[in-house]
């Protein structure tokens, strides 16, 4: 790819986030975008994830991002001409424990107010949806059908061919090692590979993010932290036809719709050594941990074989939340963290921040989500979070 050495916008990182940033500036009119990755599209957060989407939130905001992703996802084929691999097969959000349940009950009672028809429902209809399911010891359950998952790679590698029509240039195995500052504004980026001046920089490389503040001397906030996944074989495809959450029993289960099943939990599930958790690797403690609850939760799995298991990055802030919105410090430098969901919140997150550059307001208010909130002493709140 030529090398370019101005640019309207300059969009860091290759995930769903950043791709999708990319894309929505030159739908909205922008003519000169330039987007950024240190390897290749989908090779970060995005193409490591459980990709799977839901509007089952506990806050008003979350659910309207929801909401909206669920529209992206259903529509994305259409918008960006590529098959995503779509399957709306529903998440069905299981409650070891009265607190639990209660949360569930009090978020269904929001979500319906807002037009998302989930349902609390019984362990018979658990049953009916996943059959050989192994809930007796569960308390309650959420479930609303439109939820569901789609193929990360597909997903961001159709955008990126959607921009690359508009006239998005993507520069990737280029490293961004620092910004072009002065008079407080941002004046475009340093990389591997040579200098691009611009007077838009939208930082959306995920866990990384906290790197691109340092080198503009923000305190972007957000750390990185190391999740696994496994996949087993190809199985019969009702073994697992919904996707199992239970933030309590601390797992993720969904069959994908060639028959494999991938599984997942968080890092202190398990015992696991030290390790630096900006680098991939994998642990013995995640498998034997993961192995023993898809056991226990679908007892079908019994002699499924586990081919292989990864890991990848979540961008933890410390709500738990997205950190969206132009700096405070440096006008024209923006920052867009999904706070644990890139893959399910990259589509509509991308758009409003092209709208924000591009028009000066969205058409969803966003501006909760911006990390001020910390310094002003308040945290977003919601407790469906895994």
């Amino acid at each position: 790819m030529e090398w370019q050495k101005t640019a309207d916008a300059v969009v860091i990182g290759g995930g769903m986030m950043g791709t999708c940033t990319a894309y929505h500036l030159a739908k909205l009119g922008m003519k000169n975008v330039v987007l950024v990755e240190k390897k290749t599209v989908a090779s970060g957060a995005t193409g490591r994830c459980g990709a799977a989407f839901r509007a089952q939130w506990g806050s008003r905001l979350n659910i309207e991002m929801g909401k909206r992703c669920i529209d992206k996802f259903e529509h994305m084929q259409e918008e960006t001409g590529m098959d995503i691999g779509l399957y709306q097969n529903g998440y069905l959000m299981i409650g070891y424990t009265e607190k639990e349940v209660e949360i569930f009950r009090e978020s269904v009672a929001l979500q319906n107010s807002m037009g998302v028809p989930s349902r609390m429902i019984d362990h018979d209809e658990a049953r009916a949806i996943c059959p050989g399911i192994n809930v007796d010891d569960a308390l309650g359950f959420s479930y609303y059908e439109r939820d569901g998952q789609a193929d990360p790679f597909l997903c961001n590698i159709a955008h990126q061919e959607a921009a690359k029509r508009l006239g998005v240039k993507f520069q990737k195995f280029t490293e961004v090692t620092g910004l072009k500052v002065a008079g407080g504004r941002i004046k475009g980026v340093v990389t591997s590979r040579g200098e691009i001046d611009a007077p838009v920089v939208v930082s959306a490389a995920g866990a990384w993010n906290r790197h691109i503040g340092d080198m503009a001397g923000i305190d972007f906030p957000v750390v990185g932290e190391r999740h696994e996944a496994l996949i087993t074989e190809a199985v019969d495809f009702d073994v697992c036809p919904t996707m199992l959450m239970s933030f309590v029993g601390d797992y993720y289960i969904q069959q994908r719709p060639n028959g494999t099943i991938i599984a997942g939990c968080g890092p202190n599930a398990y015992t696991k050594a030290d390790h630096d958790p900006e680098v991939m690797g994998n642990s013995w403690g995640f498998l034997e941990r993961t192995a023993q609850v898809l056991l226990k939760v679908l007892p079908r799995t019994r002699n499924i074989g586990i081919t292989h298991q990864w890991s990848g990055m979540y961008d933890l802030t410390p709500d738990l939340q997205p950190c969206i919105g132009e700096t405070d410090e440096i006008k024209g430098l923006w920052l867009n963290v999904s706070g644990c969901r890139g893959f399910m919140f990259g589509a509509v997150a991308g758009e409003l921040v092209a709208q924000m550059i591009i028009r000066g307001s969205s058409d969803l208010d966003i501006s909760d989500f911006h990390w001020r909130r910390y310094a002003q002493g308040k945290k977003f709140k919601d407790l469906m979070v895994v």
